[in-house]
């Protein structure tokens, strides 16, 4: 049993790059996998399953012959994809997963998520998470023309960019105690989640002892992933100019 995450790829068509990298990843290194996880922000962007992002279509096709030869893939909502809806994921051969969730590893139970939940200490995009997650305000939003939303997710990253540029590295990284917090509620002394494009894995303390959280990174000039099996967890990364 292998199992491989990832997150914040930030797939969008100026970066071609990441999408031959994000393909060879699919075709080449997880094919040995019995799971697969997508922990959110795989695209940089997306507005609807009625309006994929063009130029994606073979990877679409990949994940669903991954899919097909008996890979559980599964996807969970980032702060950049949470519009990702049923239609698409069902059109890939995955399960679309709650926010958190405890997962069995072959090393163990497991906590998975996004991430962005536990940047608690900036109340800013907690406020702004909350609106945005909302069943009324995405319905509302989903009803909007193409055009109109186009031009709402521009606003929205603009005024993202302007936030994070004004804000410290401590305010966006995780709050130790709400990685606690999550840790002691699901009983479990192992976390993997994204978001803060900080990949490391850190030793903390919990009610269950001595627990590690496991950050994995982002796309850029490097592509990261976790592979976990029979003889433990281990994060990778590679060159994408490479792949």
């Amino acid at each position: 049993m292998t199992v491989y995450f990832v997150s914040d790829i930030h797939l969008k068509p100026e970066r071609p790059d990441l999408t031959r990298a994000f393909s060879y990843f699919l075709t080449e290194t997880a094919q040995d996998a019995s799971e697969l996880f997508l922990l959110g922000d795989i695209f940089e962007a997306w507005i609807g399953d009625d309006a994929p992002i063009p130029g994606l279509d073979e990877l679409f096709s990949q994940l669903k012959a991954l899919s097909d030869k008996g890979c559980k893939v599964y996807f969970q909502h980032g702060n950049r994809d949470f519009l990702v809806g049923q239609t698409f994921v069902s059109g890939i051969g995955a399960e679309l997963l709650p926010e958190e969730i405890l997962i069995d590893l072959p090393c163990g139970p497991a906590l998975i998520m996004h991430g962005d939940q536990l940047c608690t200490d900036d109340q800013e995009y907690m406020q702004f998470r909350a609106m945005v997650r909302d069943p009324q305000w995405q319905s509302a939003f989903k009803a909007k023309s193409l055009e109109e939303r186009l031009a709402v997710a521009r606003q929205l990253r603009e005024a993202s960019k302007e936030r994070g540029a004004e804000k410290s590295e401590y305010i966006t990284d995780v709050n130790t105690e709400s990685v606690v917090k999550a840790l002691n509620d699901n009983k479990c002394d192992l976390l993997i989640h994204g978001h803060t494009h900080r990949p490391a894995i850190h030793q903390i303390t919990s009610a269950q002892g001595p627990s590690t959280r496991v950050v994995l990174g982002d796309w850029d000039e490097k592509g990261w992933y976790l592979k976990v099996d029979s003889s433990g967890y281990e994060l990778i990364s590679f060159d994408i100019a490479e792949a």
